[in-house]
């Protein structure tokens, strides 16, 4: 409702403006366009009123709670055409009916900084009432987001965070020890399979991911780096500064094959990135190699992976369900939109998935602030270990 007003708040001042800049010394030609800016004033507090009416008998959902009912939201993934992306807008969309709102479904091919910004700044103009997104970068679309939510659209964000002020609702995975563990515990999972003795053999292992600025690929890779340290101080990082290939699905293929020509050696390649897992398996691919000469593991979708773990490149990856995060993104979003109001500790129930309770920010990222109302972060239930065996029970 909010940016409706703001739109005709604009529109009445440029009739102002050109009603001042017409007029004369004349009494006539100079009273028509006062006479006009005083109906516009008068048809936008009326417009007013009448919205303000409209959101006060809106229909009221169980407990008294504001329906998301007829709301619009634009999903914005970090690049389109990505699988694991495409299968969030998927569960998003089926969803998005059972609840009776629209998810527009719009992002740029490329993952950057400045393709994302524009998005944002297209949905923001577009009339959406929220703008859900995963974030490129942990802080490069703080201005862009700040500045939608002062022209009155809700932000809320999904698998990839902003600044904690720069949204609403963040719906994540999972928290950076449970990630970084998972991925650690995969890997571990391949080398035993191999014949590995992981508490006692110099294991050498490397990270292939994105990039260094995006807040959740890093987060479990420092708490991944935390946990080997701890559990097999026998491990050696080759690569302590990592290797990355920005979400580009040529890149990752030609990065992941520069890690085995420069070391031949390793034993462990971690791809905590849904692009770089495939390039790293199809490097290992075209270099003759399987999961018997190097253990590849990391988080994309099943069915990206299928044919590598069919081919006996890799043994197992995992990830969870993207739909399911998406659809979780998509509704509280436009729960906050509604004009519903959130703590920490409250419980919301999600139609057709359950009950969600909001946690304090620093349960993702230490030492992040909270804000009083409408602002916290949401656990998805469980994450998935797939495998050649399992891979044919998921569609996504």
């Amino acid at each position: 409702m909010r940016r409706r007003i703001l739109a005709m708040a604009m529109a009445v001042t440029m009739i102002s403006s050109l009603a001042a800049c017409g007029s004369g010394s004349g009494g006539a030609e100079s009273a028509a366009p006062a006479q006009e800016t005083k109906a516009e004033t008068t048809a936008a507090k009326a417009e007013e009123k009448k919205e303000a009416a409209t959101e006060a008998a809106a229909p009221q959902a169980e407990g008294g709670e504001k329906s998301i009912e007829g709301l619009t939201i634009a999903f914005v993934p970090k690049l389109t055409g990505n699988a694991f992306f495409e299968s969030a807008n998927k569960g998003a969309q089926e969803y998005a009916k059972k609840w009776g709102i629209t998810v527009n479904y719009t992002g740029s091919p490329n993952a950057a900084v400045a393709d994302e910004v524009q998005v944002v700044n297209q949905a923001a103009a577009s009339g959406a009432d929220g703008i859900c997104l995963s974030s490129v970068d942990a802080t490069g679309l703080d201005d862009a987001l700040k500045s939608a939510m002062d022209a009155g659209v809700t932000v809320g964000t999904w698998d990839s965070d902003v600044s904690t002020d720069a949204r609403t609702i963040m719906v994540s995975q999972g928290t950076p020890e449970i990630l970084g563990k998972m991925l650690v515990d995969m890997g571990a999972d391949e080398l035993t399979k191999r014949g590995k003795d992981i508490s006692k053999d110099a294991i050498k292992y490397c990270w292939h991911y994105s990039n260094a600025t995006v807040t959740d690929q890093n987060s479990w890779q420092v708490a991944g780096e935390k946990y080997i340290k701890e559990t097999y101080p026998n491990w050696e990082n080759v690569a302590p500064d990592n290797y990355y290939s920005e979400q580009d699905a040529e890149k990752a293929v030609s990065i992941g094959a520069s890690v085995l020509q420069a070391h031949s050696d390793v034993d462990l390649i971690i791809c905590n990135d849904s692009t770089a897992l495939p390039g790293q398996a199809k490097a290992a691919q075209n270099a003759g190699l399987t999961k018997n000469d190097v253990s590849i593991t990391g988080f994309a979708s099943p069915q990206s992976m299928k044919e590598y773990a069919e081919a006996d490149i890799l043994e197992e990856w995992g990830l969870w369900d993207c739909g399911l995060q998406g659809a979780m993104g998509c509704y509280l979003t436009a729960y906050v939109a509604a004009g519903n109001e959130v703590h920490v500790g409250d419980k919301i129930n999600i139609p057709e998935i359950g009950e969600v309770e909001l946690l304090a920010n620093d349960s993702i990222a230490e030492g992040a602030t909270t804000g009083d109302v409408n602002n916290g972060v949401v656990l998805l239930p469980e994450r998935l270990v797939f495998t050649k065996e399992n891979v044919n029970d998921y569609d996504f």
